[in-house]
């Protein structure tokens, strides 16, 4: 896998977590991460406004080749499960409208290819993150799960294209 740049992003219509990872095929760093924090007064449309605003904006800044993003994950409340989906829907449309591919993983997933436990708790996540990725401090929670959803997309790429490559005899 060739130099490359992914966007990751862990929906929530108040506080998703976005990450800009680049990658060389071997080594993984974070370029930049955060928050799209949207305050309780601000209505869910203009939230969502927001996250497709700020999500473009990273597009354009840092031109990652691919977007990761946490795919549906089952909730208890529907009106959860709306506010998830529509924050879903803005960044897929932001990386959509960018012509750009876009990689869903699951939750279990995640942690499981970061921490090695798909039950992990979101300190662990944080934990092991800030190791890998060799961060000076710790990532606040959704940027931490942002990182993870990123890193579990370039050890994907990164084993898909070690599968494809011919083996050399020794």
């Amino acid at each position: 896998m060739p130099d490359s740049r992914l966007l990751a992003i862990d929906p929530s219509l108040r506080c998703t977590g976005y990450a800009v990872l680049e990658s060389d095929g071997r080594n993984h760093r974070a370029l930049d991460y955060g928050i799209i924090r949207n305050v309780p007064a601000l209505k869910p449309s203009a939230c969502l406004v927001a996250i497709h605003t700020r999500v473009q904006e990273l597009l354009v800044q840092w031109q990652p080749v691919a977007v990761a993003i946490e795919s549906v994950i089952y909730v208890q409340s529907h009106q959860t499960a709306i506010a998830l989906g529509a924050a879903r829907g803005c960044a897929i449309l932001a990386a959509a409208q960018h012509g750009l591919p876009i990689h869903e993983y699951p939750p279990r997933r995640v942690k499981q290819a970061v921490v090695g436990n798909g039950a992990a708790q979101k300190s662990q996540v944080a934990f092991m993150v800030r190791a890998l990725l060799k961060l000076t401090e710790t990532p606040s929670p959704d940027a931490a799960d942002a990182l993870a959803i990123g890193l579990t997309h370039l050890q994907t790429a990164q084993a898909n294209a070690h599968r494809r490559l011919p083996h050399e005899s020794l």
